[in-house]
């Protein structure tokens, strides 16, 4: 053959080029010079990754006990912040936490549609190098009349974790904590119960988007009868000094009292006299599949449909931030979408580093 105007003998283990000749050893050297030289990056790399862990490894992780996560009702506002500090590093470092969790499975038990909660556990599974194994309501033997319980002690046998969404409020007694069988469970979303991560995730939006919660105005809009997220936003806002709630919804989806718990709050009846003061505008769908006939959730439509849209938009604060948990309908327009102050796809980005932090800790206290 003919390489620039070489050629290899037939026999030869030589190569001609320009009248010379060069053994072939001369590659070979070359070849193992350039594996010498990745073993020593590969070293380097290493004490690299050993410094950008210890930065984290100073975290202190004694402040989080829960093996579990059911409710947010039993969070503090350090364990909130450790998380927050975890998510920052991850993000800031991803490729430290690549082995975090090799040789651990998830187990994905989804009984109720789900793309960013179940996408994102999974991802943040995957990205600190675990396993994910999916059980959806298609191929769940809950369609043979097996109960919740007994699904999720199966799974607990070849799993380390179990994240689990599922129609009925109340994970804790349907899944208790006293049950030896289970391993440790995350609460993915039960019914119109609550919906923790989703929680913790939106409150490390507002912390990143504004620079932290407290002394800021938050209004929750929508769905708040039916709306898990924004009944776990609430407790968890508690722990927070002056935050002004407001409540905009619906005249037949009000906040149900025993999530408001004598929590402050002003219920508006307009939002765009109250907007202009607002910090954070969380903004929620009205859940077609709760209400009991489709004539009963087409008549609240027709007062809430395009509730957010760039002329209301134009009435806010410059910095003011609107979320929203998604799926979107009509509620937000989507001009509004190319608004820098629309976050609600950063806040499914900060979902996973959020969730990457959870499993990290309650896969710790195994």
């Amino acid at each position: 053959r003919r390489v620039h105007g070489g050629a290899l003998g037939e026999g030869s283990n030589m190569w001609k080029l320009d009248g010379g000749t060069v053994a072939l050893c001369v590659g070979v050297a070359a070849v193992s010079a350039a594996a010498a030289s990745i073993v020593v990056g590969l070293r380097t790399s290493k004490s690299n990754v050993t410094k950008k862990q210890s930065k984290c490894s100073k975290l202190d992780k004694s402040v989080w006990t829960h093996r579990r996560l059911d409710t947010v009702a039993n969070l503090t506002r350090e364990q909130l912040q450790l998380l927050f500090d975890i998510a920052d590093d991850i993000r800031a470092n991803p490729d430290d936490y690549l082995d975090a969790l090799r040789g651990k499975v998830l187990a994905s038990v989804f009984l109720e549609p789900s793309t960013r909660t179940t996408g994102s556990f999974n991802a943040a599974m995957q990205r600190l190098g675990g396993r994910v194994v999916e059980v959806n309501s298609q191929v769940s033997s809950v369609q043979k009349g097996e109960s919740l319980l007994d699904t999720v002690r199966c799974v607990s046998c070849f799993a380390d974790v179990v994240v689990v969404r599922q129609p009925e409020k109340g994970i804790a007694t349907l899944l208790p904590s006293s049950d030896s069988l289970l391993k440790p469970i995350i609460n993915a979303g039960d019914g119109t119960g609550e919906h923790p991560s989703q929680a913790i995730l939106d409150l490390y939006t507002i912390y990143r988007e504004l620079g932290g919660v407290d002394n800021k105005e938050i209004c929750l809009v929508g769905d708040l009868k039916f709306g898990r997220t924004v009944h776990s936003l609430v407790v968890l806002l508690r722990l927070f000094e002056n935050v002004q709630l407001s409540l905009f919804s619906p005249p037949t989806l009000p906040m149900p009292e025993y999530v408001l718990q004598n929590t402050p709050h002003t219920v508006l009846a307009n939002l765009d006299k109250a907007l202009p003061t607002v910090d954070v505008l969380y903004v929620t769908r009205v859940q077609k599949e709760r209400f009991s006939s489709e004539d009963e959730y087409k008549e609240v439509m027709k007062t809430y449909s395009s509730t957010v849209t760039p002329s209301l938009m134009s009435k806010a604060k410059q910095n003011m931030v609107v979320m929203h948990p998604l799926p979107r309908l009509s509620e937000i327009s989507t001009e509004v979408d190319t608004d820098p102050r629309a976050a609600y796809f950063r806040q499914v980005q900060n979902g996973m580093y959020v969730r990457m932090a959870l499993l990290l800790l309650i896969l710790g206290q195994q």
